[in-house]
């Protein structure tokens, strides 16, 4: 079977969807939930960028309010280009700080502590992210580490984390998701608009957001699309072509990561050739010719595939109700 990277990707569709999802839009904000408008958290990345134009064609910009939610770890950039969006479409804005009520619920100091766990000397000054080996180097049981940075030095400590530290590190940065997502929906309670969810197809399928926290919204209106795909439609949107260019981030720890060293086994285009080739029975040597890879690579990535998406089975899952 014969694959290539074009097979992903959307080409001279890409003006007919964006007409398709703005059409389906009106009908679901307007018709179906009878809602006046949407929020959307603007982060000044590809995906909330292309959420907020979408909704503002479809909706009207008076009608699309974007939030930035920003706290003490949050880069520059985000702050920055979440406002050259906001700009570009002409839509309201309101701004929350997010740090007060995250360092109120302990955000901080609990991640701060379990990173002592593996790091002793590590202090609430210092800077910090996730990091996980590439699946494609081999078949060894992939485990987090962290990466902590004092801030009067630009060398780096790794160390490995254990089970109990990555846990509640984990669990503690999902407050900022999930304190997001609580403003969001006082917004659209007091505005009665709908929180429109920005997650792409590779990030819904395998379990890349927070359940009650960016996984939670009204209606996600590119949940279907690969991230190529999402990049396609800034395109044809007229996105900026400086938030085009991004990378894409997690900005979720103080030292910048990316989603590929965080989650993701490969860059974007090449974790969505993947998932399309596994989804359509593609044969993992096809897939290695069309990617630079060998056999042997793609077939780890598909089993990494395989196991994240029965994990966000948990994340996917509605709550469990006794008939």
């Amino acid at each position: 079977m014969t694959f290539s990277l074009e097979d992903v990707r959307l080409g001279a569709r890409a003006a007919a969807e964006i007409d398709r999802i703005c059409g389906w839009l009106v009908k679901t904000v307007r018709g179906d939930l009878k809602r006046r408008g949407a929020v959307v958290g603007l982060s000044g990345g590809i995906d909330s960028t292309v959420v907020a134009a979408l909704c503002a064609r479809a909706l009207g910009k008076d009608a699309v309010l974007g939030l930035f939610m920003n706290e003490r770890d949050s880069s520059a950039d985000t702050v920055r280009l979440g406002r050259v969006v906001a700009e570009h479409l002409a839509i309201p804005t309101v701004d929350e700080d997010l740090s007060p009520m995250l360092a109120a619920a302990g955000c901080y100091t609990r991640r701060d502590d379990a990173i002592r766990m593996v790091v002793p000397d590590y202090a609430a000054d210092w800077k910090c992210k996730l990091v996980l080996p590439s699946v494609l180097d081999s078949d060894r049981y992939r485990i987090f580490s962290i990466v902590a940075q004092r801030p009067t030095s630009a060398e780096t400590i790794t160390a490995r984390l254990t089970p109990a530290a990555y846990l509640q590190i984990v669990a503690a940065t999902n407050f900022k998701q999930r304190t997001r997502k609580m403003l969001e929906y006082f917004h659209a309670d007091r505005l009665v608009y709908a929180v429109m969810g920005t997650p792409n197809l590779l990030e819904y399928d395998q379990g890349f957001f927070v359940k009650n926290g960016d996984g939670a919204a009204d209606v996600k209106p590119i949940a279907h699309l690969y991230k190529t795909q999402v990049y396609e439609l800034a395109a044809a949107l007229g996105v900026p072509e400086e938030i085009r260019a991004r990378p894409p981030t997690t900005d979720t720890y103080s030292l910048p990561q990316s989603q590929e060293e965080f989650y993701f086994s490969l860059p974007y285009d090449r974790m969505d050739a993947c998932l399309y080739a596994r989804d359509h029975g593609v044969t993992a040597e096809a897939c290695a010719t069309a990617l630079g890879l060998t056999g042997a690579q793609i077939e780890r990535v598909y089993r990494d595939i395989d196991a994240k998406r029965a994990a966000a089975k948990y994340l996917h899952a509605s709550p469990a109700v006794l008939d």
